[in-house]
């Protein structure tokens, strides 16, 4: 089997019509970056399921990286995350209080991992194009810290790059959210495709 690059997004949630991360993925599904194509699959938002479809996938593709995409609405840049902590929220509205109901995502699991992909280099690369994008310390408490964290726990003993990317409102969103930050949907996909080489290069 090729070498393959996991890469998640999400269906839309929140009462929008569309989802960024998954506009992306989906764009990109089947593209080859040094010889690694892309394999995109669109998650639930929902906590438990999301977490064993990415579970799943590992297994049953043995990627050589997995990049999770994820919305972030009132983020003006590509946000490169960190840590994922071992806590999830069920309840959006809740992520405000810093998942005070929450539970572990995964029980007896370690509180929290680092990200696995190459940050310092993505940025770099992100920056050289002029495309908005910073260091992130918190993936939330939701779905997507939840698909994060469980990435990295089910690779924890391989060396397999894994980690998540959070994007803005796509610019047609803005209509429903004019107060706040949004991206092209072009920009967003080309910063995407920066980071998915850099992956590449660096396996």
């Amino acid at each position: 089997m090729p070498q393959i690059v996991l890469l998640t997004g999400f269906a839309p949630f929140g009462g929008e019509h569309t989802n960024p991360s998954w506009e992306v993925a989906l764009q990109l599904d089947g593209h080859k970056f040094n010889g690694v194509a892309v394999k995109s699959m669109r998650l639930p938002v929902n906590c438990r399921r999301a977490s064993q479809s990415v579970i799943d996938a590992i297994a049953r593709f043995a990627p050589a990286a997995v990049v999770g995409l994820g919305q972030a609405g009132g983020r003006p840049v590509l946000s490169l995350e960190k840590i994922a902590i071992n806590l999830a929220d069920p309840h959006a509205d809740r992520e405000r209080d810093g998942g005070l109901q929450g539970k572990p995502v995964i029980a007896g699991a370690p509180d929290a991992y680092f990200t696995r992909l190459p940050l310092p280099a993505i940025l770099r690369a992100l920056k050289r194009h002029h495309i908005p994008a910073a260091v992130s310390l918190s993936a939330g408490v939701y779905v997507c810290n939840t698909v994060m964290y469980s990435a990295l726990h089910t690779l924890r003993r391989r060396r397999t790059p894994a980690g998540f990317i959070h994007l803005p409102y796509e610019a047609a969103q803005a209509a429903r959210h004019r107060a706040v930050a949004s991206m092209a949907l072009a920009t967003m996909t080309a910063g995407i495709e920066i980071a998915l080489e850099t992956i590449a290069r660096a396996l």
